[in-house]
């Protein structure tokens, strides 16, 4: 049975496992407008936790940088929200 597994080894190939699984063909596709929600909620709290952090170490330039990221997130959010009510018409 030595060397039965040649080959089928993805081990420092920088492959994903579950490749070639036939559960995961297609690849992962997500729709846009998910994906805008998705990146919008992640900046969203990236900013308020700098904006947090910014307060707690009376650092006026990173509270104001999380300020922007959370504004910007809330923006891509409230985008990814109307192109899904757009595609639902």
């Amino acid at each position: 049975m030595a060397g039965s597994w040649q080959g089928k080894s993805t081990i420092g190939r920088g492959t994903n496992q579950f490749h070639n699984s036939s559960r995961f063909k297609g690849g992962n596709k997500m729709n846009p407008s998910t994906k805008d929600e998705l990146v919008g909620k992640v900046h969203e709290v990236k900013g308020t936790i700098k904006e947090k952090i910014g307060q707690l170490t009376n650092d006026p330039d990173l509270e104001g940088e999380g300020i922007v990221e959370n504004i910007g997130g809330k923006i891509q959010t409230k985008i990814g929200q109307t192109e899904k009510a757009i595609e639902k018409l």
